[in-house]
């Protein structure tokens, strides 16, 4: 037919010129020829061959002017992709068809709305490839116009942002083909275009979302360019305006799929650019990073294998990523474990590399209500524990917090107190204890407990020291206790409660004597200290730790049976000569005052390193005869720095002791004992030493091991020989009148630091609900199934506070942070005193604390207060589901270009590194 027609209008001009009229192509146009239908793709190459012939003729200008009428006509009645293909290569070949003046604006805004209905509905490769070679020309048209109409692109691009920000018709959403629009507009248009879109006030929020997301699908549209650049300028110019609302929402709900397509080759490049963008920009919250971390290892395996230029670039994109994110969110060792192993033996960028990649793209600090907004709809932990709001940099609080909150004795105590108008910061922390209890969000923020418990020299918005903030909280809230008695009392009521003490003092308080022995005149002076918390220092590399005995580790403790003495021999009563940290010489007389080496029950992660076949059990208990010595595996454990930090030290050179019976300098040997062991023992480990180089805190980040259970020796008032148990022996000469209590502790919580000074870094805490009342052959048992069994009861498990986020972990996790991030390094640790039969002192303090769990639950107002918020959140969450619903554009099938069946390979190595294919919250399986 074609070669006809060709025939006809060649040898018979004239003749064709009369049938080839301007009805005739309106009726083709209209109504179709014979057996082509009107929606026939092959009218167009018909209309071509005949332009071919009429194009000179006078009549020409009439048949383009109808054409430009009809075409128009035609895209409005929303043309399948291969007419539009058809009519693309009529245009242009006779571009005088395409509309002009006003019409081609119209003719523009027309062809966006056909564009967007164009979806590939073949599977075949050939089809495929087909339908995008008909898109590509249709986005031509475009082109074509905009090149010799630049007026016509703005309102080009307005109508396409309606078009992508309206809600979808029913299931039918804008295909992802409009990409092939953009890669047309001029770069040098983009921050115009971007300003006037986030500064326009009639387009809402909800529009901004829509428009967002549904860009983001336009990553998988293959052959474009620049869409990459258009989504990150859109997103970059939301952030100048400040509507962090809209990138949260967009990142949380489309990282995801970003990632995904990372897998293909095809649209690699641009999905890489903008995740880089996404990951670097959100650091408020770890939530987006972790929503990728089940597909980490995956992607790297592919891409591993895969041995491409694009692969190459993406893995080594993909690892500075990963890094700079595990660098500027730590405190998930077991969420992070996985990937790490993974990754160790590939390149790690530099500390500066990573804090120049972090600060180029991050959104500006945002208000609390901003910050919290990405985890409003995030359920409650399973674990049935609620996390704390990041203030800004107030992970010291919150960790510490949560180690009080776990602290079970003194939550039950504070939480039964009554009468806290008069206690404001005590009762501001039972309403946050309350709340951290009850309530039903996932996390709340502590913003009023913040502004009544911040020291008046803490910076706000600054990193500060958690040890410290620890002793401020506890200082105040013993003094506030101590002026509301003397308010409340009489001075007889009043004298009870002072010799009874004040909750921080029952809960917290211990007691040490120091005594100083001037090695002249043997006059001893002594001095007694309450204390909160033991400040225990590390030992230099040079110290040798079996030098801090002064009684040889080899002889037998005194066990919780009851208080004995201990009868000395030559080697009990001899003394070593000992360099301490500060370079002074610790006691070498013949007379020296006796210690007793602290013991460690239980498990330390120091013993499993220096020898796997032995098992996890290190015990330096009674009959044990090895000395402690500094490996290279593991150099210190708590129990190493405790015996330093009771051990003597010699007073000699600048630092000698003005004696006052001889009434000047003279050297000494001063000691320190602990004569009260407290309910709560908080150990805080000194990590910082100042550098007179750098002029600032640095930090040690030696490893130190932790016993889950530890033995304190505690000196007290001696007793009758028959209280003295079996195989207790009795002390004499210079102990005489006194005798060393073995005190048993148990491990309730640590707070870990992640980093390098104290001025930076991020804290967050492992803790665990240590009632107390176990044997202590219970507590050797627990300790082996928290190594070894996946059983867990109230006591053996571990759970992990990181701000907002809270998981299980276990004990194993705790010992084992260091080891594999060597940044993090424990800082704080509570132990909590093991209930004793025969231990008076602690006995009392047991009782006190059980009597004060009697008391009712909660305060009527402020159960009233909780149930009213719980109320509310799941108000909010019902506001917010729907408000989701509303703004979340319906998602379209993936193209048949992006489909990939996981090969059985993968599934497998999906299942190696644990994580749940059908859990939706992309955590780990524990």
């Amino acid at each position: 037919g074609k070669e006809v027609l060709e025939a006809f209008a060649h040898h018979h001009q004239g003749e064709f010129e009369e049938f080839f009229n301007a009805r005739f192509v309106l009726d083709l146009l209209q109504q179709g020829y014979v057996p082509l239908g009107k929606r026939s793709p092959q009218i167009f190459d018909y209309l071509q061959v005949g332009l071919r012939y009429v194009a000179e003729s006078p009549s020409s200008a009439d048949f383009f002017h109808l054409l430009q009428i009809e075409v128009l006509r035609i895209i409005c009645e929303r043309p399948g992709p291969e007419l539009c293909a058809r009519l693309a290569r009529l245009l242009s070949r006779y571009p005088q068809s395409v509309p002009s003046g006003n019409l081609q604006t119209v003719f523009c805004q027309q062809l966006i709305q056909t564009i967007k209905l164009f979806h590939c509905q073949c599977d075949a490769e050939d089809d495929v490839v087909t339908f995008l070679e008909h898109v590509t020309k249709t986005s031509g048209m475009l082109q074509s116009v905009w090149r010799t109409n630049v007026t016509s692109i703005l309102p080009s691009l307005k109508e396409l942002f309606i078009v992508i920000s309206s809600p979808g018709e029913g299931s039918i959403v804008p295909s992802n083909a409009l990409a092939s629009v953009v890669q047309f507009v001029p770069l040098e248009m983009m921050e115009g275009v971007v300003r006037n879109l986030t500064n326009e006030k009639n387009i809402s929020d909800a529009q901004m979302l829509t428009a967002l997301c549904r860009m983001m699908e336009w990553l998988s549209w293959p052959f474009t360019k620049n869409t990459d650049k258009w989504i990150i300028s859109l997103m970059k110019g939301v952030a100048a305006v400040k509507k962090f609302a809209i990138l949260i929402e967009v990142t949380l709900t489309k990282i995801e799929e970003v990632f995904s397509k990372l897998f293909y080759p095809i649209v690699r490049e641009g999905a890489l650019s903008v995740l880089s963008y996404l990951l670097l920009s959100f650091q408020q919250s770890p939530e987006a990073f972790h929503l990728l971390l089940p597909q980490i290892p995956q992607l790297i395996s592919a891409l591993s294998a895969e041995e491409s230029d694009t692969a190459k670039h993406c893995l080594t994109q993909l690892l500075e990523l990963t890094h700079c994110l595990l660098f500027r969110f730590p405190g998930f060792p077991d969420l992070y474990q996985p990937v790490l192993e993974l990754i160790k033996d590939l390149p790690v960028p530099s500390e500066g590399r990573m804090k120049l990649l972090l600060s180029q793209n991050a959104w500006e600090p945002q208000k609390t209500d901003q910050v919290s907004f990405c985890h409003r709809l995030r359920p409650k932990s399973q674990t049935g524990k609620t996390g704390l709001v990041n203030l800004g940099n107030t992970c010291y609080m919150n960790s510490v917090i949560q180690a009080l909150f776990m602290a079970s004795d003194f939550r039950h105590a504070v939480m039964s107190l009554k009468y806290c108008d008069l206690l404001p910061l005590m009762g501001k922390l039972q309403q946050l204890f309350a709340f951290l209890e009850h309530s039903q969000r996932p996390a709340i923020s502590p913003d009023s407990f913040l502004a009544a418990s911040i020291p008046a020299w803490f910076n706000p918005g600054s990193q500060q020291d958690c040890s410290e903030y620890l002793k401020y909280l506890l200082d105040r809230l013993h003094e506030e206790e101590k002026r509301g008695s003397q308010k409340t009392r009489t001075s007889s009521s009043a004298a009870a409660a002072d010799e009874k003490g004040t909750l921080i003092k029952r809960m917290f308080g211990g007691k040490m004597v120091t005594r100083i022995r001037c090695l002249r005149c043997h006059n001893i002076s002594r001095r007694e200290e309450a204390f909160t918390d033991l400040s225990l220092a590390l030992p230099p590399p040079n110290h040798s730790l079996e030098r801090s005995f002064i009684i040889s580790p080899s002889q037998p403790m005194v066990e919780t049976i009851g208080p004995s003495r201990l009868s000395p021999s030559k080697a009990q009563r001899q003394t070593f000569p000992s360099v301490r940290s500060d370079g002074k010489h610790e006691a070498s007389e013949e007379r020296g005052v006796r210690i007793v080496p602290v013991e460690t029950v239980g498990h330390t992660d120091r013993a499993a390193s220096l020898d796997s076949n032995k098992g996890l059990d290190h015990t330096l208990s009674s009959g044990t005869s090895g000395e402690q010595t500094r490996t290279s595996e593991a150099s210190l454990s708590v129990p190493d720095l405790i015996n330093f930090f009771l051990s003597p030290e010699m007073l000699t050179g600048e630092n000698k002791y003005h004696c006052q019976k001889c009434s000047s300098l003279q050297n000494a040997e001063k000691v320190v004992e602990v004569t009260y062991g407290p309910h709560y023992l908080i150990l805080t480990l000194l990590r910082f030493s100042f550098d007179l180089r750098t002029m600032r805190r640095k930090k040690i980040l030696d490893n130190v091991s932790i016993p889950l259970v530890l033995k304190i020796p505690v000196r007290v008032a001696s007793r009758e020989p028959e209280s003295i148990g079996p195989g207790n022996v009795g002390s004499e000469s210079s102990t005489e009148g006194s005798a060393y209590v073995s005190m048993t502790y148990d491990l309730g919580s640590v707070v870990v630091h992640s980093g390098l000074s104290s001025e930076s870094g991020h804290y967050y805490c492992y803790a665990r609900e240590c009632d107390g009342g176990a044997s202590e052959k219970q507590s050797d048992r627990d300790a082996d199934a928290q190594m070894s069994g996946p059983q867990r009861t109230s006591e053996n498990q571990w759970f992990l506070f990181n701000d907002t986020w809270v998981s299980f972990s276990s004990f194993e996790s705790v010992t084992n942070v260091t080891t594999h991030f060597p940044k993090d390094t424990a800082y704080v640790m509570f132990y909590r005193l093991r209930p004793s039969q025969h231990a008076e002192a602690e006995r009392e303090c047991i009782l006190d604390a059980h009597k004060l769990h009697g008391g009712k639950s909660l305060d009527k107002e402020l159960s009233e207060a909780i149930t009213k918020d719980n109320t509310l959140h799941l108000q909010e969450q019902e506001r917010e589901v729907r408000h989701r619903a509303s703004l979340s554009p319906s998602t379209a099938e993936p193209p048949i270009w992006l489909k990939r069946p996981r090969s059985h390979k993968e599934k497998i190595q999906h299942k190696k590194w644990g994580w749940c294919e059908d859990c939706g919250n992309s955590m780990p399986v524990l």
